[in-house]
């Protein structure tokens, strides 16, 4: 879930956009707007009960930062008045633009690359189709990693198919565009980058994009984890399910591990991020290796 947003900032009468007027009055110590302790208060509130993203106090700036840029975009000249507004709920998407402006997105291909030997491992041993849910998909580097792992590990036309999902929906569209900068794929092989992505020329000198082949296993779908259903077919071979937790209180971690239970296959593996502990959550799953786990109880194993 890449800490970049990009916003359009409006143009002010001296002519210069609204982003450099904000970071002219950062430098100078001031702010383009009030921001009150109830307004970091209702933002609190809201994001968690639309997202179940729990902001600690210290997230304080970082919010006014972000949400600031939504009144500039708007024209909107106070806190308050952009707050009424979204609990308005006027159904001009603004809770969407809310959502995905206090979402972090911190991504890359193959991060915590321990998993992806024995993801490829595991998928070996299953039963043919493989299903993967990848349900903090950010940008597209961890499902195309699941997709490329795939592909190595069952072969070219491999019988699988992954699931990416996010909140939010910004993200998921540039996910499903799979065109990637230098810098964000320069930790990956040569072997790596030959073999599954295409280099951009002319116009697109510079820019790398993932290969049909490699495209065509993913499907992006926005998801919401605190929505009452899931429409997202299942059950699953493999959930990755990694730097997530931490944004949720112990409460909607418990509830989120509980519904996936359904949503795994007997012996499937669920992945958590390197600073998430399950087994303090939640009875319904025990560790099987580094950040990675089975369903708890016996005669789960796939037969």
């Amino acid at each position: 879930m890449t800490e970049s947003r990009m916003q359009t900032g409006r143009t002010t009468e001296r002519g210069a956009s609204a982003d450099e007027h904000a970071r002219a009055a950062a430098l100078s110590g001031e702010r383009d707007f009030t921001f009150t302790l109830a307004d970091f208060g209702r933002i609190r509130t809201l994001i968690y009960q639309r997202a179940g993203i729990a902001l600690a106090e210290h997230k304080r700036e970082m919010v006014y930062s972000r949400i600031a840029r939504r009144l500039r975009a708007l024209g909107i000249t106070s806190f308050t008045e952009y707050l009424d507004r979204l609990e308005a709920d006027t159904g001009d998407g603004e809770w969407e633009s809310f959502t995905n402006a206090l979402t972090t997105n911190l991504t890359s291909f193959f991060r915590e690359s321990h998993h992806f030997p024995l993801l490829a491992e595991f998928v070996r041993t299953r039963s043919k189709p493989v299903s993967v849910w990848c349900c903090a998909a950010s940008t597209g580097e961890e499902p195309y990693s699941i997709a490329m792992t795939l592909s190595d590990a069952i072969g070219q036309r491999p019988n699988a198919s992954v699931l990416a999902t996010d909140v939010d929906t910004q993200v998921l569209a540039r996910g499903a565009a799979g065109v990637y900068t230098g810098e964000q794929t320069g930790k990956l092989t040569p072997e790596q980058l030959r073999k599954h992505f295409f280099r951009g020329t002319g116009a697109n000198a510079g820019k790398i994009k993932i290969r049909p082949e490699v495209r065509s296993l993913v499907t992006f779908e926005p998801l919401n984890l605190l929505a009452p259903s899931w429409q997202i077919g299942g059950p699953f071979d493999v959930i990755f399910c990694r730097n997530v937790m931490i944004y949720f209180d112990k409460g909607t971690q418990a509830r989120i591990l509980e519904r996936f239970v359904p949503l795994l296959k007997p012996g499937g593996l669920l992945f958590a991020g390197h600073s998430e502990n399950f087994t303090y959550v939640s009875r319904a799953f025990r560790l099987r290796g580094q950040t990675v786990y089975e369903l708890a109880g016996a005669g789960r194993q796939e037969g």
